[in-house]
């Protein structure tokens, strides 16, 4: 799979250049809508997780971070296990962008380079899920059934 390669994250953190293409169509369509990021993490063992150390810098900084780029963070909650496969994450977070060229400007929102670094210096694996951000129980606002 070929990666974006940015200068703000480390390999192990870089996107996936497939989904982005298909990202920065829509942010570019003229049809752009609201868009929820599932992020499931693993955390470093030093990083501190669950709630101190560098964990504790970047999960604090996250949500003004996203508010300045016109994003939200919905919540947060920690994996007590896994009952099906093998993808072992420490905690699932939900953002939520009104539009997919908000995820897209990340990079260039302030703050950034500070909220990328921290996230580098515990973020150990992570995979992020783009899903429907304009429907509940995602959207902001919304009910779940």
């Amino acid at each position: 799979m070929a990666l974006v390669h940015t200068t703000l994250e480390p390999p192990h953190l870089q996107r996936n250049e497939g989904d982005f293409t298909i990202v920065r169509e829509i942010a570019e369509s003229g049809q752009d809508k609201p868009v929820l990021m599932l992020n499931m993490n693993r955390y470093a063992a030093d990083s501190g997780y669950p709630d101190k150390g560098a964990y504790l810098d970047y999960i604090t900084g996250l949500g003004p971070f996203l508010e300045g780029a016109g994003a939200k963070l919905l919540w947060r909650f920690p994996v007590f296990g896994q009952a099906v496969g093998e993808q072992e994450v420490h905690e699932l977070i939900a953002c939520w962008y009104p539009g997919h060229r908000q995820f897209l400007d990340l990079y260039k929102a302030p703050g950034a380079k500070e909220n990328f670094a921290r996230k580098s210096a515990c973020v150990e694996y992570a995979v992020i899920h783009r899903c429907p951000g304009d429907t509940p129980p995602f959207a902001p606002g919304g009910f779940g059934v």
